[in-house]
């Protein structure tokens, strides 16, 4: 094992893209890698998000196909590193969420860690999120904890925004104090759309063009913020639990008549609100904002959050670190955490009653 130990994090997300994996030492990504999903695996993680036949059946089926995905994404980082599983400490996987109902005391995260420990010939650290849950807490969003490892300052006030199919914010204070929740939508409601109308996974071509060529729609963005979880106070976190296909549907009848790019530029300017909203609010006193996750790479979503925030936004490459991977870095830092038995949540972002260690091993 090299002095300095290397980890690799894996993070599939709400947006139901693919794996991202990064092989990291001392909280810098050393190579990184992405491994999309199939269309039919998206189309059955995605039906797996609400009721429906044979679920347990088809969970399995998925859950192994996810796992083997994933060991293809540290099989690729390997290669790329030109080292062997032997000189990896430890894997942390974060799984595919399929429900999150932290009010009822649970969340899911499909992913088989023992067949990943089996495929790879690595500790794998997973289940992150049920400790957090067990001590009362939303069991997101965990991310906080690392921006404040990484990202934090003693000089400024800083907020990380990581967009992906849900956004959450970290609020960064120079002493030390660190707060956050999901704030509503990233991508999700928007990808969801043009994947309905155009047939694309997401709103390609210059990253947000098709919303670009669009109008906001002002009384149906205000009938999108009059959804009820933005007026919650935190801790909380959402998911597709509620911002899903029947969710969009139902708002739909607020958009009677408009053009298609219309909608997206208005589900864009909801996701866009929802974050400055936010940030106005809890973080007023902010001098920097620091974006992550796939929103980052949307032009338009970008320029929107800088017409609304006074301060500067950029993204988190800024701070040394490629948005698209902040993510799985994270889960890279959460598994080295658990192998120092080092907290992982943050109280004061979770709510739950203390700190705890995330997490559970599953041996090579």
């Amino acid at each position: 094992m090299p002095s300095i130990p290397l980890y690799i994090g894996l993070m599939s997300g709400t947006s139901l893209d693919g794996i991202d994996g990064v092989l990291s030492s001392s909280n810098q990504a050393l190579h990184a890698a992405f491994v999309a999903f199939p269309d039919a695996l998206r189309a059955e993680l995605l039906a797996l998000q609400s009721a429906s036949d044979d679920e347990i059946h088809r969970e399995a089926m998925a859950t192994n196909q996810l796992t083997e995905l994933y060991a293809a994404c540290v099989q690729q980082l390997l290669a790329d590193a030109g080292i062997s599983a032997e000189q990896v400490a430890a894997i942390g996987a974060h799984g595919q969420t399929i429900r999150h109902r932290p009010e009822l005391g649970y969340t899911r995260q499909i992913i088989n860690p023992a067949l990943l420990a089996e495929l790879t010939g690595i500790d794998v650290i997973s289940g992150f999120r049920h400790r957090d849950i067990a001590a009362g807490g939303q069991g997101a969003p965990l991310v906080p904890a690392f921006h404040q490892a990484i990202f934090g300052s003693t000089t400024q006030t800083r907020v990380v925004a990581n967009i992906g199919g849900i956004s959450n914010i970290s609020v960064l204070r120079p002493d030390g104090n660190v707060t956050g929740y999901d704030t509503g939508p990233g991508n999700m409601l928007m990808d969801g759309w043009i994947h309905a109308q155009r047939g694309q996974h997401y709103d390609e071509g210059g990253g947000g063009q098709w919303a670009a060529s669009g109008n906001v729609l002002p009384d149906s963005l205000a009938a999108l913020m009059s959804e009820p979880y933005l007026a919650q106070p935190a801790p909380k976190s959402t998911g597709r639990d509620l911002f899903n296909t029947p969710w969009l549907t139902q708002h739909l009848q607020h958009f009677t008549g408009a053009a298609p790019a219309d909608v997206q530029a208005t589900l864009t300017a909801f996701t866009s609100r929802t974050l400055t909203d936010a940030i106005r609010r809890d973080a007023p006193d902010a001098e920097a904002v620091y974006v992550c996750g796939g929103g980052a790479l949307n032009a338009y979503l970008m320029r929107l959050l800088q017409e609304q925030l006074a301060c500067p936004v950029s993204n988190t490459s800024a701070l040394g670190v490629a948005p698209q991977h902040v993510e799985a870095l994270a889960f890279a830092w959460l598994a080295e955490r658990f192998c120092e038995r080092l907290p992982g949540n943050l109280p004061s972002v979770t709510g739950a009653r203390g700190p705890r260690v995330l997490g559970a091993l599953y041996p090579a």
